[in-house]
């Protein structure tokens, strides 16, 4: 501990600077589960590191630049009954009428003098974890105002989608009949993840809530992507803090050099490619002592609310940014973690 503190003070200093898916509501037969594996948890004594880099050729990385720096806001899903991939095509029909029908009863956001609302929903087999999760599930609405040209594209206007990256084998603990895509991500209007989301769960018996970070989390989050490795160039790593008990709201933004983050986790982790909760302390008190050492100010005693690394960004409220295709998987894999220790 003293050989780490007394590396991390050579930095330069820091800058000084349950809630459910609307409308949605409650799964009628109850968690699908069964026996909770033992790896998902509120506080896991340990966990590997994300993937290491992989080549990827073109068609790869289009697939994962959709994902990419994009502010994405997350929801665990309990498992989807009925479900069948085989009847996409018919399920775009239907939420499609379901959307008109609700933007009828003014309920949507208005866009415009749009003509309407198109539904595409297709599978993305490539982003998971192993051969037994389920392929991602993919929920694309766009809309054309009838100013444009019929040649023209569709304005993409929301985006949702349900995956499961894992590396467990989830499907032995879910019944027959019912499709285990936990962790569901949106981007676009609220009014739309709403009327979505409530389709989804009338068709399928599901149910959807938002899915918060909490500090502890956010800690695992900053020294697992800490640990991986990135290019030279990458962006400083920020912590946020909020602090509690003030009348108007105030943060603390604490900025570490990508290269001074990765030498202190250098010095605290003992088991390459797995990160412990031993180490994950060790790293966040080794930069509350160094903050402590030059501003005089006692972080442990405010709320860790954002991570900002060359990874990806994750906010407490459950907002995520993925910053490196490379990395997207393992990402997922954490995120769908705790979206499963939350339906459980």
């Amino acid at each position: 501990r003293r050989g780490a503190a007394g590396l991390l003070a050579a930095m330069e200093s820091a800058d000084g600077e349950l809630r459910t898916l609307p409308g949605a509501g409650r799964l009628s037969r109850g968690l699908p589960f069964g026996q909770a594996h033992g790896r998902f948890g509120l506080s896991p004594s340990s966990r590997l590191l994300p993937l290491a880099p992989r080549p990827q050729g073109n068609a790869d990385l289009q697939k994962t630049a959709f994902f990419l720096r994009k502010q994405w806001t997350l929801y665990s899903v309990t498992p989807l009954y009925k479900f069948s991939r085989a009847h996409l095509k018919g399920y775009a029909r239907l939420l499609s009428a379901f959307i008109a029908a609700e933007k009828q009863k003014g309920l949507a956001v208005e866009i415009g003098g749009e003509l309407g609302i198109k539904v595409a929903l297709s599978s993305l087999p490539d982003l998971k974890g192993s051969d037994q999760d389920q392929a991602a599930l993919l929920v694309q609405l766009s809309s054309k105002s009838p100013a444009s040209p019929k040649s023209s594209e569709e304005k993409l206007i929301w985006s949702g989608c349900f995956c499961c990256v894992s590396e467990d084998d989830l499907s032995e603990n879910v019944p027959e009949d019912f499709t285990c895509l936990p962790l569901f991500l949106t981007n676009g209007a609220e009014s739309y993840t709403s009327i979505v989301g409530s389709w989804f769960q009338k068709t399928f018996d599901c149910s959807f809530r938002r899915l918060a970070i909490s500090p502890l989390n956010l800690s695992w989050m900053a020294a697992m992507w800490t640990a991986c490795k990135v290019d030279k160039s990458a962006s400083a790593i920020e912590l946020v803090f909020s602090v509690p008990g003030v009348p108007l709201p105030l943060d603390i933004s604490y900025a570490i050099h990508p290269e001074d983050a990765k030498a202190l986790w250098d010095t605290v982790q003992k088991t390459p490619g797995e990160v412990t909760q031993e180490e994950v302390d060790l790293f966040m008190d080794c930069l509350y002592s160094h903050f402590h050492r030059h501003f005089k100010i006692h972080l442990a005693a405010t709320k860790l609310v954002k991570v900002s690394t060359a990874i990806a960004s994750a906010h407490c409220d459950g907002l995520i940014k993925f910053l490196q295709s490379q990395y997207l998987t393992g990402v997922l894999m954490l995120l769908t973690e705790l979206a499963i220790s939350q339906i459980q």
